[in-house]
């Protein structure tokens, strides 16, 4: 019979999608075929699956943790913001459409359907399920209808453990008190609780530990220490990015603004991990640095108003001079938009129907249609002879003159846009850096001499993350926690 448990957080961040792909490799390396599950999440950073869906790129890690392609019913609902208080909503790997948060608040749990749909669907293909939480289900404002914390614990009869964040302070008060204001159903619903994020000698916390167990009757089930190998997987959230505006490292210097609705920013992973790349996140406030080498535009789930608010920073302007000292552009997806001449949104699908000026720096012009690109791809890179792979993820069909000097070839055909003098180039395919040929020969273009492999180091870490969790975790005793999966 098919088991499954949940990680919930007493917050946002606590590190509950790391160690849900921790555990996840601990239980594949112990036999238990695994698979993740996240009853709703909220991310602009996603990935596109086998099935011709997305899902949020934490449930794409887990599932290469469990040694699986990734499936869009280990994430049913995925809300991707596209301004401070609306998303798209994509049921199933699929755009439902766009809410505003007080609609999506009263509407949620017409979406459990699809979410218990998709959670037993996955369980007839493994041992055990691991469920992520969101948030946390101390958001009592927010537990009417909830379908991602114990509002789909209770509905699916799933046993939760409760994480807790030490580093930011707080902790006993983040346990002790999300007890304290659940009702008593959800109450019961947890089974035990984990500390994670500890820095220094943990023996100092053994009381702390002791106290939280003693107030709430859950025993614990670890203070788990800070995992230094962190940087090596991909970040899930927008506030996880490497703030480094001003890291006057050494080596090639890649400049990346950093706009308010940026999305599939994994893309710098990569280019975060080489030792011969100063990639600097450039934040609001701050001007695109004169010694950059590259700026990279990477994706937006807003283009126009995130085009706007790089005009409003002045970078613009910034690279208009970084290109006449010499400087290269590369825009992936929604940054290849803003590069054109002009983008036009006819049908209203980022806000008022109309039509912008682009940057200017490509000739091509973008019209954003409602079909939604969702593809896996393979292709070359034709100026360097190496192949490649990545996914598309966007909406809008871009032509234009500079089109015919595509930067990639897909199946023969050319795709995204160079302009004549090679400075400026675009296209709509995300993770082409993970690549390891491709990365080696762009970035030799800028003097860079790669050896990294890279899906090797995140292989490495996800081990090294496993390794982790069993050795300050009750695995044991977490696994013996999962319940019997309720067939409806």
């Amino acid at each position: 019979m098919t088991k499954a448990i949940m990680i919930q957080g007493t917050g946002s961040n606590v590190g509950k999608s790391m160690i849900v792909a921790g555990l996840i490799r601990a239980a594949v390396r112990r036999g238990v075929e695994t698979r993740p599950f996240k009853p709703q999440n909220m991310s602009n950073n996603a990935a596109v699956t086998e099935d011709g869906g997305e899902i949020g790129r934490a449930q794409a890690l887990q599932a290469r943790a469990a040694g699986v392609a990734p499936h869009t019913d280990m994430n049913p609902i995925l809300l991707k913001p596209q301004s401070a208080t609306g998303a798209q909503v994509i049921v199933q790997g699929q755009i439902a459409g766009h809410q505003e948060a007080a609609a999506f608040g009263k509407n949620k749990a017409t979406l459990m359907p699809a979410v218990l749909q998709s959670f037993h669907r996955l369980a007839d293909t493994c041992d055990l399920i691991i469920v992520e939480g969101a948030g946390s289900p101390a958001e009592t404002n927010l537990r009417s209808g909830d379908i991602a914390n114990m509002g789909f614990a209770r509905a699916a009869e799933v046993p939760v453990i409760l994480m807790g964040d030490i580093d930011r302070g707080g902790v006993i008060a983040q346990i002790v008190g999300t007890q304290a204001v659940l009702e008593p159903e959800d109450q019961a619903m947890i089974k035990g609780f984990s500390v994670n994020k500890f820095r220094g000698d943990r023996s100092l916390f053994d009381a702390g530990r002791d106290d939280i167990a003693a107030r709430t009757g859950w025993p614990s089930l670890g203070v788990i220490p800070w995992f230094d190998q962190a940087h090596r997987l991909p970040a899930e959230d927008v506030m996880d990015l490497p703030a480094r505006s001003q890291s006057g490292g050494a080596g090639c210097v890649i400049a990346v603004p950093r706009l308010p609705r940026i999305s599939n920013f994994d893309d710098l992973d990569p280019l975060s991990a080489e030792p011969g790349v100063d990639l600097r996140v450039i934040e609001p406030g701050h001007p695109l640095p004169g010694d950059a080498d590259l700026v990279l535009l990477v994706g937006s789930k807003a283009t126009i108003s995130d085009l706007a608010a790089l005009r409003a920073e002045g970078w613009d302007v910034d690279i208009k001079a970084h290109l006449r000292r010499g400087g290269r552009v590369l825009g992936l997806c929604g940054g290849y938009q803003m590069l054109g001449r002009t983008i036009a949104d006819p049908h209203g699908i980022e806000g008022m129907p109309g039509t912008v000026e682009g940057l200017g720096h490509l000739e091509v012009d973008t019209v954003m249609e409602p079909i939604k690109h969702l593809s896996l791809k393979q292709g070359t890179h034709p100026a360097s002879g190496t192949s490649l792979q990545g996914y598309e993820i966007h909406i809008g069909e871009t032509t234009g003159s500079d089109c015919a000097r595509g930067w990639l070839v897909f199946e023969g055909q050319r795709a995204g846009a160079t302009r004549p003098d090679g400075q400026v180039a675009g296209c709509y395919l995300h993770g082409i850096f993970n690549s390891d040929g491709f990365r080696k020969a762009y970035l030799q273009g800028f003097g860079v001499t790669s050896t990294l492999a890279f899906d090797a180091g995140v292989d490495a870490a996800l081990d090294a993350l496993a390794d982790h969790v069993e050795r300050y975790m009750d695995v044991g005793l977490f696994l013996s926690l999962a319940a019997g999966v309720q067939r409806p």
